[in-house]
């Protein structure tokens, strides 16, 4: 693949890239690209971030050294999001479901490198650089940046504020070429990118995953179980979530379903080289077969695919895909009673 190959597929199946010139001239120019996400092991991992580890296996493709930052440090200054007692056990509960997850969507999980935050933010040269960004960083630059991923409150803790010059500084000290994350981290990489030039870094380029619309309705919300189907959700309850999903017929906008379909289905699908099959009785016209995402909307518009019949066809598939991942954590009861003993033991 030539540079402009790899971009697109660095790129796809995403929100935006900042800027897809650069991304092209990185893949070019340098012989060893590096990408880097981050993820704060708070709550269980679900769906949503199923999505972003399977972009993992197209910067992979595409000859991108990527690196799995478990930020144990940012869970705990993020309003306490997680004890600091259990920093250890749900970082290392992340890691396997990190691993999990690239697994299943067709990556090695062997070509990723993992580390955790605090394998670095507790020593020199971090902890000076941090200084000097807190002190050159105004209260508001950093609460605007990082308004869409730490919690607000109108009188935030100083930790929040911390958070966000932190990660900005991982780019940097992770020697990332590539910042990717959710587009909700989108502030603190315009922030990055704004001021590490200022203390002798490279200025990142970035990617960003769509956030997926939650299956009540509106975005997908951590606290409300029933909006994202968790990791070890057994396939009954895959089946009953989506069954009572929000999918009104005809209708694409907010609807988790299809999004679901579309950023973490349809692609394990196309790296498997296998086909969506939406069973329907002969009476309705027969299962329908699908090849790609796009002809399952336009069905779905036009109504000739009825939400009665999507929804069984995703359920099975979202379950399927989900399974290997599953099985993996629901093999180490101990793993997860450690990370999250109020809902294990």
């Amino acid at each position: 693949m030539n540079a402009a190959e790899r971009a697109a597929l660095v790129t796809r199946f995403t929100e935006e890239a900042v800027t897809e010139p650069e991304i092209e001239s990185i893949l070019a120019e340098r012989d060893d690209p590096h990408a880097y996400i981050g993820y704060a092991p708070t709550g269980e991992m679900h769906i949503g971030h199923f999505t972003t580890m399977r972009k993992l296996a197209d910067f992979i493709e595409a000859g991108v050294d990527v690196t799995v930052l478990v930020a144990d440090l940012h869970a705990h200054l993020d309003d306490e999001k997680s004890p600091f007692e259990l920093l250890d056990a749900r970082s290392a509960y992340y890691e396997e479901a990190i691993r999990g997850m690239i697994d299943a969507a067709g990556a090695d999980p062997a070509a990723v490198s993992f580390v955790r935050g605090t394998e670095y933010q507790l020593e020199e040269p971090y902890t000076l650089d941090l200084y000097r960004l807190m002190a050159d960083t105004t209260l508001s630059r950093a609460q605007r940046a990082g308004s869409e991923v730490v919690r607000q409150s109108e009188n935030p803790k100083i930790g929040g504020l911390v958070y966000t010059l932190m990660q900005s500084l991982d780019v940097a000290a992770l020697e990332a070429d590539i910042a990717y994350g959710g587009i909700d981290q989108r502030g603190i990489y315009m922030l990055a990118r704004e001021i590490l030039p200022n203390e002798g870094y490279d200025k990142p380029a970035c990617v960003f995953a769509p956030l997926l619309s939650g299956l009540t309705g509106g975005k997908m919300s951590a606290s409300d179980a029933g909006s994202k189907v968790n990791l070890t959700d057994s396939p009954e309850q895959v089946e009953e979530k989506i069954q009572g999903a929000y999918c009104p017929q005809g209708e694409v906008e907010d609807n988790g379903v299809l999004e679901y379909l579309k950023f973490l289905v349809f692609p394990v699908l196309d790296e498997r080289g296998e086909s969506l099959v939406v069973e329907r009785p002969e009476e309705y016209g027969g299962d329908l077969v699908y090849e790609g995402y796009d002809e399952l909307e336009a069905d779905y518009v036009s109504g000739e695919l009825h939400p009665a019949d999507l929804k069984p066809g995703a359920a099975a598939a979202i379950s399927a895909v989900v399974a290997p991942v599953r099985e993996r954590l629901r093999s180490q009861p101990q793993l997860l009673a450690e990370a999250y003993p109020e809902s294990y033991e």
